[in-house]
């Protein structure tokens, strides 16, 4: 269990770079319910937000807590200071972002893909990691502050990074 999240991440790195998304798939264009380049605090606490598109956005001390984010895509986006508190990312996609002095306490990210994502000042207590793929220093780093059940899953936060 151990090598299997180095297997999985080195191997999707490997279908990234050898098959690299076409112009069209990341063109604004193609994207459903997205909200490009916001400038942050807004207040989306509870929001149905499944499968929502964020792309190069800055979401600076915006409220996302308790909001259903399963499935979405988070691609180059900035939480400084956001509130993601209990929000359910489950099988989300947060590429290239930056989750700074967030707080994720309570959330679910089980089976997110959140590489190149980069965590730094993060409230993780009680967050659901289950299956996630995240970059082997970043999940070290998690694993530092690593604490707490979700109150949901019944997860321990530990466990589910795969922390040692």
């Amino acid at each position: 269990m151990k090598y299997y999240r180095l297997i999985v991440s080195v191997f999707v790195a490997v279908v990234m770079f050898v098959m690299p998304l076409s112009a069209h798939a990341a063109s604004s264009s193609s994207v459903t319910k997205s909200i490009l380049n916001a400038v942050g605090g807004e207040d989306f606490s509870g929001k149905n937000l499944i499968r929502a598109e964020f792309t190069n956005a800055t979401f600076k001390n915006t409220n996302f807590s308790n909001a259903d984010l399963r499935g979405a895509v988070l691609n180059g986006v900035f939480l400084d200071g956001a509130n993601l508190h209990g929000i359910d990312f489950s099988s989300g996609i947060a590429y290239v972002s930056r989750f700074k002095n967030t707080d994720l306490s309570d959330a679910i990210l089980s089976d997110a893909n959140m590489l190149q994502a980069t965590f730094d000042g993060v409230n993780i207590i009680g967050a659901d990691f289950s299956n996630a793929l995240l970059d082997g220093l970043q999940s070290k780093k998690l694993c530092k502050v690593a604490s707490g059940v979700n109150s949901k899953t019944g997860v321990d936060t530990r466990e589910s990074l795969g922390c040692e």
